[in-house]
This record gives structure tokens, C-alpha cells and sequence, in this order.
């Protein structure tokens, strides 16, 4: 049972990044693609927009995917974590705790579950347990 928990968490997790990373990157799901992102991106410091933009839809896009997939668990949980604490410093920290706040709280728990994830290993139904 385990493996099948850990299997499920890491699809979650790892499909709704590949979405985050399809918004920035092809404006799917709703994403303004790189330079609706970009512009907001400037808009909270963060330079230059659109090549941040596309740099964070790469990064979040790959970590998804191999994430999901379960191959190098620990570097995709890297590659997830980059982008919380990246959006806990620079957009949600200073809003405090709470989501209703449009605070920390859900960037915190994506972190925690990545790190958790990384530390204990993608479980049985993952490609690190069959090829490592």
C-alpha cells in the first residue's frame, strides 16, 4: 500500500506542475504563456520577466513530469522545491500563513510533500525503483 500512496501523491503533485508549466510556457490551462507571465513576473521584481518566465515553466515542467513519473524523485523534488520557495519569497511571504491571505500556506505544503517524497524515496510504482 505504501507504494500505491506514493504513487498517488507523486501523480498530484506531479501532473499539477506540468499544468503550472504548460501555463507559462504554451498559455494552456488557463496560463498566459511567457509574456502574460513575464509581465507579471516584472510586475513583483522578478527580471528579466520573460525569461524568468520561461526558465520557471521549464523548471516546473521537467520537475513535473519527473516527478510524476518517478525518475530522479530527489532532482524533480529539487526542481518543485526551487519554485515554492521562489514564490513563498518573492509573492506569498510577505501575505502571511494563510491561502484566504493569499499567503504561504499552499506553497509550504507543496514543499513539504516534495522533501518528504525526496527523503523517503518515489516508492515501488516508480521508474527510480525499477531501473535504481
Amino acid at each position: 500500500m505504501l507504494g500505491l500512496g506514493l504513487l498517488i501523491i507523486r501523480l498530484v503533485i506531479g501532473l499539477l506542475f506540468i499544468g503550472h508549466g504548460a501555463q507559462k510556457l504554451f498559455g494552456m490551462f488557463g496560463g498566459y504563456g511567457p509574456k502574460g507571465t513575464g509581465g507579471w513576473m516584472e510586475s513583483v521584481g522578478i527580471k528579466p520577466g520573460v525569461a524568468m518566465a520561461v526558465i520557471a515553466g521549464l523548471i516546473e515542467l521537467i520537475g513535473g513530469t519527473l516527478f510524476a513519473i518517478g525518475l530522479i524523485t530527489p532532482v524533480a523534488a529539487i526542481l518543485i522545491a526551487l519554485t515554492m520557495v521562489g514564490a513563498i519569497v518573492k509573492v506569498h511571504g510577505p501575505n502571511g500563513l494563510w491561502a484566504t491571505s493569499n499567503g504561504y500556506e499552499y506553497p509550504l505544503v507543496v514543499l513539504a510533500v516534495v522533501i518528504g517524497i525526496a527523503l523517503t524515496g518515489a516508492g515501488a510504482y516508480s521508474l527510480d525503483a525499477v531501473l535504481f
